[in-house]
């Protein structure tokens, strides 16, 4: 068992795990329900793409065996020029994306994930942050204006977890085994820890501002605790307004790399409500009445508690994408496939 990060003994002293509620309990039931569903209709997705694949194999072998041996020919060397200009179309994009983040480690918005949390996860939680972070590297490189991504407090069973990823090593993202402070003891004026229980809200970002999210999957049994450490370290915090331009179901709820999207779309636009309204799911928006509380459960897979405000949560509605090799431009919305399995 990992233990605890030395430095981070004072920060989680006075915050012990509490014991599940028979709410929460209820709630966890409706997950795991969702998530027996969820395997089910994995393993149907993937035998219809496998009779799929089949059947498009059988009609090019019965269209080739139906014509003449020039036409053959013809047809099997126009469809090997049309596999050509795919993957050199690829290649061009997979250029250019490499060229936006790389000039984003010179020009782009600072933002950190903090892995200080890992001692206090187990091992499913682990891989939920994992996969968090995969979104958010993906999604990174598709901005037009990305941000620059830094990975702090990476080492130890977290940190051989995402070198498990096909390609990790040649993301663009700055790895750091140490914490966030010693990184930029030179700017520490600069760190701004973004959490649910601040009392600032952010009204715009700050280019010289370096923005930290906190990275730990709890099922909300660290109530407070990035709060705690951000106060313990003398930084500034701040929260995201959602508050000001739309209401909620229950609490203020998004996956780690939904706070990265906003904060990224944010970037873009200049404007909060566009921002969350494009990255906030639907189901998640309160209309006149009260939330119907199946609904905030119709999707979970995992409860993360990111900075006091983010929850892990994949979703069907949201943009995930093919994480394979170092091509993170494929886009499958339904699933992320990953070179280790979830467990």
């Amino acid at each position: 068992m990992e233990t605890a990060p030395q430095g981070n003994d004072e920060i989680s002293a006075g915050f012990s795990a509490q014991p599940m509620s028979k709410r929460a309990q209820k709630k966890l039931l409706k997950q795991q329900r969702y998530a027996a569903k969820k395997a089910e209709k994995k393993a149907l997705d993937k035998e219809h793409k496998k009779k799929d694949a089949e059947r498009r194999k059988n009609e090019w072998a019965e269209k080739l065996s139906s014509v003449g041996q020039e036409e053959k020919s013809k047809l099997i060397e126009e469809r090997m020029e049309r596999r050509k200009e795919r993957m050199e179309k690829r290649s061009e994009l997979k250029g250019m994306k490499l060229a936006r983040l790389q000039e984003a480690t010179i020009s782009g918005q600072n933002i950190v994930i903090d892995l200080e949390f890992a001692h206090l996860m187990n091992p499913n939680e682990r891989n939920s942050l994992v996969h968090q972070i995969m979104y958010s590297y993906s999604f990174n490189g598709r901005c037009a204006s990305p941000a620059h991504i830094w990975l702090t407090g990476c080492r130890g069973e977290l940190q051989s977890e995402l070198q498990q990823i096909s390609g990790y090593q040649k993301w663009v993202i700055e790895k750091e085994e140490s914490s966030y402070i010693k990184v930029f003891q030179d700017q520490k004026e600069n760190l701004v820890y973004l959490t649910a229980d601040s009392h600032n809200l952010l009204s715009e970002l700050d280019s010289k501002a370096i923005y930290i999210i906190g990275g730990l999957v709890d099922r909300n049994r660290w109530k407070g605790i990035t709060l705690s450490k951000a106060k313990e370290q003398g930084i500034q915090t701040a929260k995201l307004p959602i508050g000001e331009y739309l209401k909620m179901c229950s609490s203020q709820v998004l996956t780690v790399n939904q706070v990265v999207e906003i904060l990224l779309k944010f970037t873009e636009t200049k404007d909060w409500k566009t921002s969350f309204f494009h990255v906030i799911p639907l189901r998640k928006r309160s209309k006149t009445g009260p939330c119907d509380e199946n609904d905030e459960f119709e999707t979970k897979d995992t409860l993360a508690n990111v900075g006091g405000e983010v929850f892990e949560e994949v979703e069907d509605d949201q943009k995930e994408e093919t994480v394979k090799g170092d091509d993170l431009e494929e886009v499958n919305s339904q699933k992320v496939k990953r070179k280790f399995p979830l467990t």
